[in-house]
């Protein structure tokens, strides 16, 4: 059974930081992309972030030079830092990973709100 499981949301003021950390099980982990999404109410989900198996980032143009996405495949686990955190960053943070041919699995969020 493939479980992702995040963790490290919670409320920080704007300009604040927080990491957030998604743990997979089920899976060979150093074979799936990971990747960060994130749903604000009303709207499409969005890729904020995205590791391939070999180590190559791209994020969404919104989040550029603020978030960094890292993997540790030994804890099977990807990481999430975002700094310079804004309010329009509120929401609902989920961890994917896919693998062409193998599926694609989702974890249940964290949520993430940013307010003074």
């Amino acid at each position: 059974q493939v479980q992702l499981v995040e963790s490290g949301g919670g409320l920080v003021q704007p300009g604040g930081s927080l990491r957030l950390s998604c743990t997979a099980s089920g899976i060979i982990f150093k074979n799936y992309a990971m990747g960060w999404y994130r749903q604000a109410p009303g709207k499409q989900r969005e890729r904020v972030a995205r590791i391939s198996s070999g180590g190559s980032t791209n994020y969404a143009d919104s989040v550029k030079g603020r978030f960094t996405i890292s993997r540790d495949n030994a804890k099977n686990t990807v990481y999430l830092q975002m700094d310079s955190l804004k309010p329009e960053d509120t929401t609902v943070y989920y961890c994917n990973a896919a693998m062409w041919g193998a599926g694609d699995y989702w974890g249940k969020g964290t949520l993430v709100t940013v307010s003074s």
